[in-house]
């Protein structure tokens, strides 16, 4: 239901912090102010979907605009050009840490917020929706002394949130921990945290080159953008520091490529890589009104393929007061890679993808399916959301579970690995 403003008894200003604030109160990710023809739609994107929130009236539109550049420190007199800004206060008890971004348009200046939350990476790393053997295996890459380890997926996927909590769990009095991000979203005790300007030149690149000055232990990088940041961070994790940054691609198998396709050499990312962890945020089931329905033939059969049980029931949204839509909140689906000496040797010797897909997916990972279709089982979340994230490919995943159980490699995979791949299988 469309909020409606009294617009005439209430100033602009009241109207816009009371807007910020229910964004808050509903656990929004973001609010998107949107100039139409008519008037300014505002919506807010609550669990990942975007919903209508209320409506401006044009003759208010320049007011709300103008009051949102200057509260989040922006040009007001320039409309031509994009702009960043940030918005950190505290309103009715309520702190805020807001990112703002504008953006021209044929209809007027679009802005959108991003509100940030990071009480999740403060809570620690155990309570980021790791299963059990996903946790175990994010203990061990981390607790390597070198290496770079990757948080990788889409935008508003969670990466930050779980870099900051893996900070958090590597943060002690006695390491020298360095941060260079852009933006810098939450401010970390005993931890320097370094802001990029590419205005002076201040980039991810030059920045790195002088933090390996500064005698560091841990270093995280905001995000891999390019392929001398890539090469650099890459170089550091093998000269006795552990590196942590996130990127763009879609699992740790694309992962891997992209990193060869920014031109970092073969025997560098070898030796370099410690692990991947690959995440998707589903939306979760409301707790109260959460019901469950038979599978058809099709689910059934994606069950047994994928994870090898028979399902006799899987869990549906239902609806209540307190959800709206039968789901409250999101929880990650993980995939986490630890990259061991078959895989380093395979991208070292340079076999061709779909040989690397079976060395990936033989050792002792747990695909994006996989950990999904564990979380509908578990009552999490409901497998069309898992759907909408992550393809099944009924082909595929037949011709992968064939392979697995053939070992039909043309390169030689060790005793312990075998071992591994058939109890991945069987379980």
């Amino acid at each position: 239901m469309i909020k409606t403003f009294d617009y005439e008894r209430i100033p602009i200003v009241e109207v816009v912090n009371e807007i910020m604030l229910d964004a808050v109160n509903r656990n929004a990710s973001d609010i998107h102010f949107d100039p139409q023809e008519k008037y300014l739609k505002v919506r807010i994107r609550v669990d990942g979907e975007l919903i209508d929130y209320t409506e401006t009236p044009n003759t208010l539109k320049k007011n709300m605009i103008t009051r949102l550049k200057i509260i989040s420190g922006m040009n007001i007199t320039e409309s031509r050009l994009p702009q960043d800004g940030a918005i950190k206060t505290q309103l009715k008890n309520t702190n805020l840490d807001l990112r703002v971004s504008s953006l021209p348009t044929n209809l007027g200046e679009k802005i959108v917020i991003r509100i940030l939350d990071y009480t999740m990476s403060l809570k620690g790393l155990e309570y980021l929706g790791f299963s059990e053997t996903n946790y175990k295996k994010m203990a061990d890459i981390i607790g390597l002394p070198n290496g770079i380890i990757l948080v990788t997926g889409a935008t508003g996927s969670g990466k930050s949130t779980t870099v900051y909590a893996i900070l958090q769990k590597l943060n002690s009095k006695d390491r020298n921990l360095i941060a260079v991000e852009d933006p810098i979203e939450m401010e970390l005790e005993t931890i320097n945290q370094v802001q990029v300007n590419s205005e002076i030149g201040l980039t991810f690149a030059n920045c790195l080159r002088s933090i390996l000055r500064q005698d560091p232990d841990i270093i995280m990088i905001g995000e891999i953008r390019d392929t001398e940041t890539a090469k650099i961070a890459v170089r550091a994790s093998i000269t006795g520091h552990l590196v942590l940054s996130t990127l763009h691609t879609n699992n740790a198998l694309n992962t891997i490529e992209r990193l060869l396709d920014m031109e970092v050499e073969r025997y560098l990312l070898a030796s370099a890589l410690a692990g991947i962890v690959s995440q998707k945020l589903a939306r979760k089931l409301c707790e109260k009104c959460k019901k469950l329905r038979a599978p058809n033939e099709y689910e059934k059969n994606m069950f047994k393929t994928v994870l090898g049980k028979d399902v006799t029931s899987i869990p549906v949204a239902g609806n209540c007061e307190e959800c709206g839509n039968g789901y409250r909140g999101r929880i990650a689906i993980h995939e986490v890679l630890k990259i061991n000496e078959t895989i380093r040797d395979a991208i070292s010797n340079g076999i061709k993808k779909e040989r690397l897909r079976e060395l990936v997916y033989k050792s002792d990972v747990t695909t994006l399916l996989q950990d999904g279709l564990q979380k509908v089982l578990g009552g999490l979340t409901t497998l069309e959301e898992i759907l909408k994230l992550i393809e099944f490919d009924e082909e595929n995943s037949f011709s992968q579970t064939s392979s697995m159980k053939e070992s039909n490699l043309h390169i030689e995979i060790d005793n312990s690995i075998k071992r591994n791949s058939i109890e991945t299988i069987t379980n």
